[in-house]
C-alpha cells in the first residue's frame, strides 16, 4: 500500500504497523519474561494476553463500523472550515503537535468524566503492563465521545483524512511506552512520553493516579501541572480488579455500575447526572460522588 493509499484508507496505519508491534512483543517476551529480565509484572499471561487481542479485535471492528459515520460528520464541518489547509512538511508537523494536545484534553477528560472513564477504563484494568497492555482498548469509545475531540482540528481547516491518519500515528507510537523494558531515556524525558512516564499513568499508587496524560509529548502535563515523575515502585491496575479476563466482562463491567448507579430508584435527577458524567470516584474521595454507594467500586481507580 502506498502513501497516498494510505492517507484515503487511514484506517489502515495500525496494521502496517502491526508486523512491527508483534515483533515487539516476541522480544520482550523472549528476552524480559523467558528471560527473567523483566519483573513479574511484566510478564505475559496466555489468558491475558488473548484477552488483550480480543479487545483490540472488538476496538477495531467497532472503528470501522462507526467509521463512515463519523466521517460523514467530519466531511460536514470540513464544509465550515475556517482555513484551507494546504498539507506539506510544516503543516503535517503543526498538526502532529495540534493533534496531541487535543489528544491530552481527551485523555484527561477520560479520567474525570465517568461516562468515558466507563470506555476507558478497560485499558488501566489489567495489573500488569507489556506491550501487550498497550492493545487493551475498548469498543465504547465512539460511543463515549472519543471523535468528538478532532472535530475542533476539521474545523480549523486540516482535512479529515489526514486528521484520522495522525490520530491513528498517535496511538501507534503509544504502543512503545507500554513496558517496562526500558528505564529512562535520558534529556527526551522532558519532552516526550516515555516508558517510565506512562508507567506512572498505569499505577495505582496514590501519587500516581491521573497524572501523566500525554499521548506523544509530555510538554502538556508539565505545562497543566499533571506531571509526575517515576520513582517509587509501579503498582498497575484499579483499585477493585475486575478479576476477569472475559473481553466482555472488561469492557463493560464499569458501564453496568454506572447505569447501576444513575438508574437507581428514589434519587434526584443532580444524583443521576453525577453518577454518568462526575469524576470517578477514587479510593481517597469522600464522600463518593453518589450517596451510599462505595467509595471503591469499579470505576474507582482513575489511571
Amino acid at each position: 500500500m502506498d502513501f497516498n493509499a494510505l492517507i484515503e484508507h487511514p484506517e489502515m496505519l495500525l496494521l502496517v504497523l502491526a508486523p512491527l508491534f508483534f515483533i515487539c512483543i516476541l522480544l520482550e517476551w523472549l528476552i524480559g519474561d523467558r528471560g527473567g529480565r523483566l519483573p513479574k509484572s511484566a510478564r505475559y499471561y496466555l489468558p491475558e494476553v488473548l484477552c488483550n487481542f480480543s479487545l483490540a479485535g472488538l476496538h477495531q471492528a467497532t472503528d470501522i463500523l462507526t467509521g463512515l459515520l463519523i466521517a460523514k460528520l467530519y466531511l460536514l464541518f470540513f464544509g465550515w472550515r475556517l482555513f484551507d489547509i494546504d498539507m506539506g512538511v510544516a503543516s503535517f508537523l503543526a498538526l502532529i503537535v495540534a493533534q496531541d494536545f487535543c489528544y491530552y484534553w481527551f485523555h484527561r477528560a477520560s479520567h474525570r468524566v465517568r461516562w468515558m472513564w466507563a470506555a476507558h477504563v478497560a485499558h488501566h484494568s489489567s495489573e500488569n503492563m507489556n506491550f501487550s497492555t498497550a492493545f487493551r482498548q475498548s469498543l465504547m469509545y465512539p460511543l463515549a465521545g472519543m471523535w468528538l475531540f478532532w472535530l475542533p482540528l476539521v474545523v480549523i481547516g486540516f482535512d479529515p483524512n489526514w486528521v484520522v491518519f495522525v490520530v491513528l500515528l498517535n496511538l501507534g507510537l503509544q504502543f512503545f511506552v507500554h513496558t517496562q523494558a526500558v528505564k529512562t531515556l535520558g534529556p527526551l524525558e522532558w519532552v516526550f512520553n516515555t516508558p517510565s512516564h506512562h508507567r506512572v499513568h498505569h499505577g495505582s499508587n496514590p501519587q500516581y493516579i491521573d497524572k501523566n496524560y500525554a499521548g506523544v509529548l509530555i510538554i502538556w502535563d508539565r505545562l497543566f501541572g499533571t506531571y509526575v515523575k517515576e520513582e517509587e515502585t509501579v503498582k498497575y491496575g484499579i483499585t477493585k480488579p475486575v478479576n476477569s479476563f472475559n473481553p466482555l466482562v472488561v469492557t463493560f463491567s464499569e458501564w453496568q455500575a454506572m447505569l447501576h448507579e444513575a438508574c437507581r430508584p428514589g434519587i434526584s435527577v443532580r444524583k443521576r447526572l453525577q453518577a454518568l458524567f462526575a469524576p470517578p470516584a477514587t479510593a481517597n474521595d469522600e464522600p463518593s460522588i453518589v450517596d451510599e454507594v462505595p467509595a471503591d467500586h469499579s470505576a474507582a481507580h482513575k489511571i
